[in-house]
């Protein structure tokens, strides 16, 4: 079934990384944290003040669960309901169309910010099989923050999001998945001098001030 999907998202859009990777390959950053520590809300402030790209992981399945058509909206919306992280195949041929059509329209955007991933080893495994040569990863910005900051957050959200999994149940799974399967990556990544900490138990302007430095200094 995730074959089935991998190929249908594929034909979906022309393959056309490689022809523009032949001019520029994709910068990558990704951004990292738990769920609730405002990834989402800085990244946005990041594309107002700098030439990146954002592309949610999350979003990007939540969009093809709704998708009209698609055969695979339940699994997907089951894995995310569940707090589950979805099957590395789906995540990264949903990344790479949209980064493919991003390139396609403007040659300049060549810079993103993936947001929520890789989330685990088997998303890392599969990103540098899939994008090894084919894009630079220049570093993880991880949004650091304390559980129950997190968690309130999120409630508070969901009292006006449509989100299924921003429930304390749903919320209290992603927090222990982020825990055991995305904290080892970025454990991992701090080990090759790779990681951007940012303090994000503060203000969302404070936070901000912190990330502009990083990104004024690393451009």
């Amino acid at each position: 079934m995730i074959g089935r999907l991998v190929n249908n998202v594929a034909q979906r859009v022309p393959s056309l990384l490689y022809q523009v990777c032949m001019m520029k390959k994709p910068q990558v950053v990704f951004v990292l944290g738990g769920p609730g520590a405002g990834k989402g809300t800085q990244c946005a402030k990041i594309v107002e003040n700098y030439n990146y790209t954002h592309l949610s992981a999350g979003d990007l399945l939540r969009a093809e669960r709704a998708r009209e058509g698609s055969e695979f909206g339940v699994l997907i919306a089951n894995f995310i309901k569940e707090g589950k992280i979805v099957p590395v195949e789906i995540t990264i041929n949903l990344l790479r169309m949209a980064m493919e059509e991003t390139m396609n329209k403007d040659e300049q955007k060549f810079s993103f910010l993936i947001d929520g991933f890789p989330r685990n080893e088997d998303n890392l495994q599969g990103w540098n099989n899939v994008m090894d040569g084919k894009a630079d990863v220049k570093f993880v910005l991880f949004f650091d923050c304390s559980n129950e900051v997190c968690i309130n957050r999120c409630l508070e959200r969901g009292k006006n999001s449509r989100r299924t999994d921003d429930n304390r149940e749903s919320l209290e799974k992603r927090i222990q998945t982020y825990l055991q399967s995305t904290r080892p990556i970025i454990e991992l990544y701090e080990k090759q001098g790779k990681v951007r900490c940012v303090d994000a138990s503060h203000s969302v302007n404070e936070v901000f001030a912190d990330v502009k430095c990083i990104f004024d200094k690393e451009g």
